[in-house]
């Protein structure tokens, strides 16, 4: 950005000219002037990797500016092709607003690069990440399939644990002893005393 003074001397010369010749030579001049500080603020304020990539000429009269605008548009655009902006009081906050953003867009595509490159890896993260997220539902799943067998074994060995409990153990009934013969007394022996009965008496 430039605040050095526009020269003015063609302008005051256009406003005192007399006839049409001399307001045609007048603008000339003007041009010529615009066209060397253009020049001048080009060469000295832009370094290309030192200093900002635009510049501002500031025309403290809306008279002159309208006067470039309606009459010497060719300096006009000269100027927008070296990257110097023509304000005046009115259109100053305008060309400082339309500057930032013409910078800021140059700034976004000198980051697109880096900011593609930051967007590859995070989507590389992201994919990493499903991976593993799916990898541990996997486990997930088998844990939850393992429970569930468990489950269900534990479910039959209580089914048959209630089965036993309900079978009805009663006593086997008592060995019965086959009734022996009854005993026969054994002869006495002819040589033995008979005892005589008392009905014998």
């Amino acid at each position: 950005m430039n605040d050095a003074k526009f020269p003015l001397e063609a302008w005051h010369e256009l406003g005192e000219a007399q006839d049409e010749a001399g307001k045609i030579a007048a603008r000339k001049k003007l041009s010529q002037a615009l066209s060397k500080h253009v020049h001048d603020i080009a060469s000295k304020y832009l370094i290309l990797g030192e200093t900002a990539e635009s510049a501002i000429l500031f025309l403290p009269s809306e008279a002159v500016y309208g006067e470039f605008h309606t009459n010497l548009t060719k300096a006009v655009e000269d100027s927008f092709k070296m990257r110097v902006y023509i304000a005046s009081p009115t259109t100053l906050m305008a060309t400082l607003n339309t500057v930032r953003a013409i910078l800021r867009d140059v700034k976004m595509r000198e980051q697109a690069t880096v900011i593609q490159a930051e967007v590859g890896k995070l989507m590389e993260d992201i994919k990493r990440l499903d991976d593993r997220v799916g990898k541990l539902n996997s486990h997930f799943n088998q844990a939850q399939k393992d429970i569930s067998d468990i489950t269900t074994s534990t479910q039959k060995i209580t089914r048959r644990g209630g089965k036993i409990e309900q079978i009805d153990v009663q006593d086997a009934p008592a060995e019965q002893v086959a009734p022996s013969d009854p005993v026969t007394p054994a002869p006495l022996a002819q040589d033995q005393p008979r005892f005589p009965d008392i009905g014998d008496n």
